[in-house]
């Protein structure tokens, strides 16, 4: 558990370098660890994100429900990044998203309460806040721009290059979804790439 939080105060500390160490042990206090497992969600679509959750250790998977009724997966998060629908999270309105863990994950949560608290009383982490919530919007961009400018093959390629320890860690399915092809297409990419 104490791996967990000092994984995530490093990692805090190399957003925020000039945080001193009374203002770090302060921070500290406001998080909380939690444990899931596989299957568990961390949000549900339709409920308000009470906590953005740091995630030490583990996979999970963001999705929501389309028209027809499809569960459609818009993203995977694995240790080092933050599991949160950012936009619901900051403005405290239901979620349109799922997060659910495709494996057992411990994550380090702060709360929205926290994370006000944090920013009234311990300025110099605001600089941290906008330095995430940066990465988030970063992450949106290029996924959305992934469907306007690239083909599905690109598209493989990209998650290939920068996801690659992911690979062996989810299913052909939710692969296929995130991609947003039907695994027929998948299968053909991948025998044209093997012949190439």
């Amino acid at each position: 558990m104490n791996s967990a939080k000092e994984i995530f105060l490093k990692s805090v500390k190399e957003i925020c370098p000039n945080v001193t160490d009374a203002e770090l042990s302060q921070f500290a206090l406001k998080i909380t660890i939690e444990e899931f497992n596989k299957k568990d969600f961390f949000l549900q679509f339709g409920k308000v994100q009470k906590s953005i959750g740091f995630i030490a250790s583990g996979l999970v998977r963001s999705s929501f429900i389309d028209n027809d009724g499809n569960e459609i997966t818009v993203g995977f998060y694995a240790e080092g990044e933050y599991a949160t629908h950012y936009p619901a999270f900051i403005t405290q309105q239901p979620s349109k998203y799922s997060i659910q863990c495709l494996e057992p994950v411990i994550m380090v949560c702060l709360s929205y309460e926290n994370i006000q608290w944090i920013y009234e009383h311990l300025p110099s982490f605001e600089r941290y806040g906008r330095l995430v919530a940066e990465e988030i919007l970063k992450r949106q961009q290029t996924r959305i721009e992934s469907f306007i400018f690239q083909t599905a093959e690109e598209r493989y390629l990209d998650f290939i290059k920068c996801h690659s320890e992911l690979f062996n860690r989810i299913s052909i399915s939710h692969l296929c979804s995130y991609l947003g092809i039907e695994r027929q297409t998948l299968t053909r990419i991948r025998q044209k790439l093997a012949h190439q």
